[in-house]
């Protein structure tokens, strides 16, 4: 294998658990958000659009992973590291959480200023916040689980959850 095959496959295996995740938990979020707007005229968001928002996502997450900074306390406990990618995660999310909305606009003004104007204008900001908590509690899940399969290894991990069971976890304890 080619050190070009062979770097294409490391990160494909790389960004695939991230855009898995964030291929379930948009899902989520748009049944969300579906049933919040029913009866509003809002279009729910499609499939295509879920798998696009996951594909960056999930390659947000790889590139966020080389910046320098991004393991800012690795000697510290975990919550440290979690809380600060949730920060950073949750900052991109939002971001294009956002961009999401002003598409909308945009798709029917004439300039991006005006898109920008009529949906400060007229979003739903309840609604907003809402997918934002729950977008940035999911977030919060995948960035502990993440420093956990760092701490502990992806096969302890995938073996605590998926099985087989370690024999220590399996024997019952002893009177």
């Amino acid at each position: 294998m080619s050190k070009f095959t062979a770097t294409v496959k490391h990160e494909f295996l790389e960004m695939l658990p991230p855009t898995i995740y964030f291929f379930v938990i948009l899902h989520v979020l748009a049944l969300v958000r579906t049933l919040m707007t029913r009866g509003s005229g809002i279009e729910p968001t499609t499939s295509i659009s879920i798998i696009v928002a996951a594909l960056i996502l999930g390659k947000s997450v790889l590139l966020a992973n080389l910046l320098p900074f991004i393991n800012r306390f690795p000697e510290k406990p975990l919550i440290w590291n979690a809380a600060w990618k949730t920060l950073i995660y949750a900052i991109v999310a939002t971001i294009i959480h956002y961009l999401e909305h002003l598409y909308e606009f945009w798709k029917e003004s004439s300039s991006l200023g005006e898109a920008n104007s009529q949906l400060w204008a007229h979003i739903n900001w309840p609604h907003f916040w809402a997918i934002e908590i729950l977008l940035i509690v999911l977030i919060a899940n995948y960035c502990v689980f993440a420093e956990l399969a760092r701490l502990i290894g992806n096969d302890r991990l995938r073996a605590i959850f998926l099985g087989p069971l370690p024999a220590q976890v399996t024997q019952a304890p002893s009177t």
